[in-house]
């Protein structure tokens, strides 16, 4: 741990750079825990088949945990280079071009008819943010490297903290604008955790919530399991 962290205009300014702050085995535990619960949730809707989006989440998430520890071992000279760069290509691809998007539009599937429209925008932000990344992606020449105790990826971003603006906007917004009180919940908790991480961690703070989200999501999916929903009552 460095004595004086990067400040995040400074870190994510012309590169940004997402950094792992634990190790192979941390990535490959947690993610086979948060599948497995997603899983279970997903044998637990009780009739509900309306929230299987939200119960299938932390197993996606869970994957994209095991898909890093790949990124480890190559590093590590464990696998084969060919085999990390295709896990590196598929980490990125899910955190910074497929969640953009896939956060927002599940909110939207989860809210009635009439409710949509207000997450429509954090949806249309979402696909804006998601090519303008995958466009960094493919000119950029992403790259990772071991660091001490983590994974540090570059993407070559330009203007980078205005993007990972929108990142969160379009994520956390839509959360926070849903009229479930769960993923209300859920977009609060993971709001307050981009901003705990980015003091933190403040050049790795985008993947740092990976992490945490897979957490989060697996928690909220085994609330799932448990409880009922309630609905935030919404003004006519």
């Amino acid at each position: 741990m460095t004595s004086k962290l990067p400040d995040l205009a400074e870190a994510l300014d012309e590169r940004t750079g997402s950094t792992v702050c634990f190790s192979p085995e941390g990535d490959l535990i947690g993610g086979l825990v948060v599948s497995a619960i997603g899983v279970d949730a997903c044998l637990h809707l009780r009739g509900r088949p309306e929230y299987r989006v939200i119960a299938t989440f932390p197993i996606l998430l869970g994957l994209h945990q095991i898909d890093e520890t790949f990124v480890w071992w190559q590093l590590q000279g464990h696998t084969p280079h060919a085999v990390g760069v295709v896990a590196m290509w598929i980490y990125l691809l899910f955190a910074f071009v497929v969640l953009p998007t896939l956060v927002p539009l599940m909110v939207l599937r989860l809210e009635p008819r009439g409710r949509r429209r207000v997450i429509a925008p954090f949806l249309a932000l979402g696909v804006v943010t998601s090519v303008v990344l995958l466009e960094a992606m493919l000119s950029g020449h992403p790259s990772a490297k071991l660091g001490s105790y983590h994974v540090a990826y570059s993407i070559g971003l330009q203007h980078g903290v205005v993007i990972i603006g929108f990142y969160i906007l379009a994520t956390c917004g839509s959360m926070l604008a849903s009229g479930l009180r769960n993923v209300v919940w859920f977009g609060a908790l993971n709001l307050i955790a981009v901003i705990v991480l980015a003091r933190l961690c403040a050049n790795g703070f985008a993947s740092l919530w990976c992490f945490y989200a897979a957490l989060a999501s697996g928690a909220i999916a085994l609330h799932l399991r448990i409880a009922t929903v309630h609905k935030i009552p919404i003004a006519a």
